[in-house]
């Protein structure tokens, strides 16, 4: 059975949506104009559905036992990455002007219920605000699994969705934040799993065109800024995943190692690159690089050190919890 890491595709996806979302954190820096690079959460909410789909059904699987492996892939790196942003924060406040470093934000980031403002939240990981989704998603995708085989498609659907209707009824508070219709995103890449594990085919011409014009929506996505997240970038997302797994399965896609690595330490990529980052321009202030050369010396060091970083810190994490039991059949 193909895994997550398993379809080189979804690898080649994970490193662009967490390289796409460093450039936009280092364009708003600079006053940069790439704001479709924050679409990468969007790529990386589709692919989730699409993983937790394709990696389970099948398969004898308990709420508890699933729970279980997406605490131990998500929390432990999470966990070390908020306490050394909120260290850094704390000594250095002059570099997290948005930061909230309060000790009751550290715990309500811990536990993936940060700190609320303009119906947004604001962990001290400034985009780990996405991990909180990431993880009331795997609630209900949990309980999911309680429910026969045959009619877990349904359930999933009709929840995702009765949320979001939620969301329209909700008073302001976290009930609301969480049923935001970017959630359907979730349920987007659940419907493109299904497909793929039914063996579903396009042809190869089809599936090329579906990336090119998610690619091109993309692209003129930059007027529609006030548009609906879950339409404006969810539905290029559906089109590039959509168009990259079912070409896949037509031709294959060339193994390119690094592009691999970088798939592989895409969750590193995505945690740490602020906190980095902002080491990396501290250092280039320091020895008088020039303004205009910063934006791409940031770009490329941030990546550099958080790529360290899931060598040193998240490689070994994983290696060891996953030891400690029986690894499941499933990555992410």
């Amino acid at each position: 059975m193909k895994t997550g890491s398993d379809i080189t595709s979804i690898q080649y996806l994970r490193a662009i949506a967490a390289i796409s979302v460093l450039c936009f954190h280092v364009s708003e820096t600079y006053g940069l104009n790439f704001k479709i690079g924050a679409a990468g959460v969007d790529i990386f909410f589709v692919i989730s559905g699409f993983i937790m789909w394709v990696t389970t059904e099948g398969r004898s699987l308990g709420p508890q036992e699933f729970m279980w492996w997406r605490l131990i892939r998500i929390v432990p790196l999470y966990w070390i990455a908020t306490a050394a942003t909120f260290v850094v924060a704390v000594l250095k406040p002059q570099f997290f002007f948005d930061t909230n470093s309060s000790v009751e934000n550290l715990i309500g980031s811990l536990f993936f219920v940060p700190f609320m403002k303009d119906e947004a939240l604001h962990p001290v990981v400034e985009q780990g605000w996405t991990l909180s989704y990431e993880m009331f998603f795997y609630l209900i995708f949990s309980i999911s699994l309680l429910v026969p085989a045959f009619r877990r498609l349904w359930f999933l659907m009709a929840a995702l969705v009765a949320v979001v209707i939620a969301h329209y009824l909700l008073p302001l508070g976290y009930l609301c934040v969480f049923s935001q219709p970017v959630i359907l995103e979730f349920a987007a890449g659940i419907a493109i799993g299904r497909l793929w594990k039914q063996s579903f085919r396009l042809p190869f011409p089809v599936s090329i065109g579906l990336m090119i014009i998610g690619f091109s929506l993309l692209i003129a996505s930059g007027p529609l800024i006030h548009l609906e997240r879950a339409v404006r970038w969810c539905i290029p997302a559906v089109l590039l995943l959509s168009g990259a797994v079912f070409a896949e399965r037509e031709r294959g896609v060339p193994k390119v190692a690094f592009l691999h690595f970088l798939g592989d330490a895409s969750y590193s990529i995505y945690l740490w690159h602020v906190l980095t980052g902002i080491m990396v321009t501290a250092l280039l202030l320091r020895i008088g690089v020039p303004h205009g050369l910063q934006p791409v010396l940031i770009v490329l060091g941030s990546l550099a050190f958080a790529i360290v970083c899931y060598l040193c810190i998240e490689r070994p994490i994983q290696r060891r919890m996953q030891s400690s039991r029986q690894r499941p059949a499933y990555r992410n």
